[in-house]
């Protein structure tokens, strides 16, 4: 048997406000609304691909990175490319994000979006 077609087409995100989130996404990769509706939200990526969707969830939990026994454990997380490290954070912040206390790696740093879930900056070597 043959395998169907498939695309992913989107990464989705729970947040408890999918217009906040996906807003803070817009600020800091600059991606343009594909679509906005009560409860949901799509960004697309310049470059075709995948984009990013972000869905409200009333009983949305908030991670805990890194998590402990016990603790809400991140389900996925956004690796980003930059090209600097610190300009890239200091923009990540100023568009709403904030740095993780735990940071495990020299040439990566983490970041929580306005929801908590966990997303990494990091510089090729």
């Amino acid at each position: 048997m043959a395998r169907p077609v498939m695309s992913v087409t989107s990464i989705v995100l729970d947040a408890p406000d999918s217009g906040e989130l996906g807003a803070f996404y817009q600020r800091l990769l600059g991606w343009q609304v594909r679509t906005q509706e009560p409860g949901w939200m799509t960004l697309s990526a310049p470059e075709g691909g995948a984009g990013l969707a972000f869905q409200e969830e009333s009983r949305y939990v908030r991670p805990v990175w890194p998590a402990g026994p016990g603790d809400q454990q991140m389900m996925t997380h956004l690796d980003i490319e930059v090209e600097d490290l610190q300009e890239a954070g200091a923009h990540a912040i100023a568009s709403g994000a904030t740095i993780a206390e735990y940071q495990p790696q020299e040439n990566v740093r983490v970041y929580l979006d306005p929801a908590g879930h966990p997303f990494c900056l990091w510089v090729a070597e």
